[in-house]
């Protein structure tokens, strides 16, 4: 069945005047319905864009096809101007659910966010965190020192996860990365790969000498106690992808990169 409807489609662009241009071009070509009426949406930029766009229609059951306009574009297509409109026709959806990152700051403030590349803790000052690690309740690590700490979902084990040297996961696959940055002791520790389903929670040791702040995607919280990372399948949103350009044959591909 065609996701595509025509008159139905509403363009997004990242601010460069070579992406506001093609969004106006296929604009003109294909119209451009309001967000809130479109069957789909094609979103021209980078990956940071792709985020935004994606945390924007978050379960309103409207798919995303984008195409590059960024420096890497992992979750975008191929950037043409031509036949859109069969492209999208034959597009394949890929679904991600996001993370939920709950956490818990020095003055006691508790709050939320949803995260479908990762959730970061990083250090605040020139001194190395502490972080104790809890896997569903049971201390796998009682003290990590380390510049910080990733979880990833299959869809961002590609972005600031293999730039720390965590693995890379099928985009099917029921499992999460945990990889840490910069790791001082344990030395030899290189982080693990957790079920989709793991209930994960960071306490900050020494909290006061060593802040820590906590990233989902774009949304930081600085000075936190407690940080609680869990797949949130009560959430989603849909990814669209040229056939044989698909999300499960980019992390296939990148793998074999050298």
């Amino acid at each position: 069945m065609a996701l595509y409807t025509d008159g139905k489609v509403a363009f997004v662009a990242s601010n460069t005047p070579e992406a506001q241009e093609a969004r106006d071009a296929l604009a003109r070509r294909h119209g451009d319905a309001a967000l809130s009426d479109a069957s789909i949406i094609v979103a021209l930029g980078g990956d940071g864009l792709m985020l935004e766009t994606l945390h924007r229609v978050m379960d309103k059951g409207i798919p995303v096809y984008g195409m590059n306009f960024g420096s890497v574009g992992f979750l975008m297509n191929e950037f043409r101007t031509e036949a859109l409109d069969v492209r999208l026709r034959a597009a394949l959806p890929t679904t991600i659910h996001p993370l939920k990152m709950d956490v818990v700051q020095a003055d006691g403030t508790t709050a939320k966010a949803l995260a479908l590349n990762e959730v970061s803790l990083f250090r605040s000052t020139y001194q190395a965190a502490k972080i104790e690690i809890k896997i569903d309740g049971e201390v796998r690590l009682d003290e990590l020192t380390c510049d910080g700490i990733i979880v990833a979902t299959p869809a961002g084990s590609t972005a600031y996860n293999l730039s720390a040297h965590g693995p890379i996961l099928p985009i099917t696959a029921p499992l999460l990365a945990l990889t840490p940055i910069s790791p001082f002791r344990p030395r030899r520790w290189r982080g693990a790969i957790l079920s989709n389903r793991a209930n994960i929670r960071f306490r900050t040791l020494e909290a006061q000498k060593r802040p820590v702040s906590a990233v989902a995607d774009n949304v930081e919280f600085e000075d936190v106690r407690e940080v609680h990372v869990q797949e949130d399948r009560r959430h989603s949103v849909t990814l669209l992808f040229d056939p044989g350009h698909s999300l499960d044959e980019r992390i296939l591909v990148e793998q074999f990169r050298y």
